[in-house]
């Protein structure tokens, strides 16, 4: 009988839980790390632990561990806490499994298309020059360089901002009939949270099949568009005819993310844009 590959999704938040049932219902065996762990879906196998803590998990597994996926994101936004969500906590992760002798295939990094400072609408690859202007960014980077010293193949996945209908925030932001600059555009980049986590199972799947993968992707749909052009789409979904005062914030900068690296190697996106993200929004839909 066959070995299963096994996964541990460390910060097994909603992308994690989304990629470890796919993972599950693929045959694998998937140990999810949280604080409150007892709230995972089954059949992702609970681990209760803290990224904060270098002390490892009673619930760590023991044995063979073919993947490590950090996933973890900051529950504190400031540089404190990205700097211990994401360096520290990796840092610790790291650790325990020196300390129970387990050596990944691979080491899978969740990053963000935040380390690009770009801001004049550029196109946007792997290769492009990584020069944040903020102090996520900067961390995201330090995180991304102590994975890539960590021993361990590794591959840092960039994802552009996560989105879910079911989760309102843009739909909220729309509703309330906030502003967005037109002139110049002000490029955004998303992923649907289930396409989020159809990359790394992908990801996941070619590594396991020996396909070669680069060190690092974007993850992002195929359809970097003007913010204001998806506000517009929006407002007309949702039936919305006024305006505020208010502008709506961004932190990102205005570029357009290329995926033709994850494309290349066979992912395909099931929501290649916004417009099919959203497609389902109403005007008296909660999401």
């Amino acid at each position: 009988m066959a070995i299963r590959p096994s996964v541990m999704i460390a910060g097994c938040g909603d992308v994690g839980s989304r990629l470890g049932l796919r993972m599950s219902r693929a045959g694998w065996t998937v140990f999810g790390l949280r604080r409150q762990a007892a709230s995972l879906p089954v059949p992702i196998l609970p681990v209760r632990g803290d990224l904060a803590s270098p002390a490892v998990p009673r619930g760590w597994p023991n044995g063979r561990l073919d993947y490590l996926v950090y996933a973890a994101s900051a529950s504190q936004h400031d540089e404190a806490g990205y700097r211990q969500a994401y360096v520290e906590g990796l840092r610790n992760a790291l650790g325990w499994l020196q300390q129970r002798d387990q050596q990944p295939r691979r080491l899978f990094f969740l990053s963000s298309t935040g380390v690009y400072g770009q801001h004049a609408g550029e196109w946007i690859d792997e290769t492009s020059a990584t020069e944040p202007t903020g102090y996520t960014g900067s961390v995201m980077l330090e995180a991304e360089a102590l994975a890539l010293a960590s021993g361990l193949p590794t591959t840092r996945v960039r994802m552009a901002g996560l989105y879910d209908p079911a989760r309102p925030w843009m739909q909220n932001q729309v509703r309330a009939g906030l502003r967005v600059d037109r002139e110049p555009p002000q490029y955004s980049n998303r992923i649907h949270r289930d396409d989020a986590a159809g990359l790394l199972a992908c990801l996941l799947e070619k590594d396991l099949a020996g396909a070669p993968l680069d060190d690092c992707y974007l993850g992002v749909d195929d359809d970097p568009a003007p913010l204001h052009e998806v506000v517009d789409f929006l407002r007309e979904r949702l039936g919305v005819t006024h305006w505020a005062e208010q502008t709506m914030t961004r932190r990102a900068g205005s570029k357009r993310c290329s995926n033709a690296r994850a494309r290349a190697l066979g992912w395909v996106p099931q929501y290649p844009s916004y417009r099919n993200g959203y497609a389902g929004v109403r005007p008296n839909a909660k999401g």
